[in-house]
């Protein structure tokens, strides 16, 4: 587990954020902005930070500057903007971030860029450059990052012994109704299905279905399933 601050303006994208990464099990706190980072860096140390760059402050490349002056960049930056320049990109990584993720960030992108960071954090120095790394090019280099155990890019059989144990694993569906209401009685037990073998993760849930985290959450809301229960289980 980790110990990760994120630094955005706005509460949305801080709040999905959060929520996905304290669902992959790491601690995370939230600032909105420079004011409040730094406050948070002074009192506590961070394997990784996600810096969002347009803030209504102090913007993130000089938030990073300050860091790197004051010897408080000791941890992994990712820098995050919609509106960001090649330029600015360029600058922060040249100040020291590790990379930098254009918004909208999808989830895969998020973890991944993650993963790497946290990667680095004990196998650079932190008093090095960083190595430039166009926006253009994060995608690839984080992709080439990342290492994935052989047994977990196949998917996992289910015998009928650990199908039972999970709801409606077998469930009869009464097909005599309108369609509707029949699809929505198998979407509610698949989805049930996903959830209890993957722990209740919704992370791992939306991987398993192929669905973006926030579609995940309206569906699951619409057909009635219990989260939490989910979880208990």
């Amino acid at each position: 587990m980790a110990n990760i601050l994120v630094v955005d303006d706005e509460l949305g994208i801080r709040d999905l954020l959060s929520e996905i990464l304290n669902d992959e099990g790491h601690s995370v706190d939230v600032a909105e902005n420079a004011t409040k980072a730094r406050a948070a860096r002074n009192a506590s140390d961070y394997d990784l930070v996600l810096l969002d760059i347009w803030m209504p402050d102090t913007d993130g490349v000089s938030l990073l500057k300050e860091w790197a002056a004051s010897g408080h960049l000791t941890m992994p930056v990712i820098m995050m903007s919609g509106h960001a320049t090649i330029e600015t990109a360029v600058e922060a990584t040249r100040i020291g971030a590790l990379s930098f993720l254009e918004k909208p960030i999808t989830m895969q992108k998020l973890l991944k860029a993650v993963e790497q960071g946290l990667s680095k954090n004990n196998a650079v120095p932190a008093a090095k450059p960083a190595v430039l790394v166009p926006p253009g090019m994060l995608l690839g280099t984080v992709a080439q990052a990342e290492t994935v155990a052989s047994d977990e890019m196949q998917p996992r059989p289910i015998s009928r012994s650990h199908g039972e144990s999970l709801p409606n694993a077998h469930q009869d569906f009464d097909l005599d109704r309108p369609l509707r209401e029949a699809r929505d009685g198998f979407e509610k037990a698949y989805f049930e299905f996903h959830l209890a073998r993957e722990g209740g993760s919704m992370t791992r849930v939306a991987e398993k279905t192929g669905l973006e985290r926030t579609h995940l959450y309206r569906k699951l809301r619409q057909l009635g399933v219990d989260l939490g229960r989910s979880r208990r289980g």
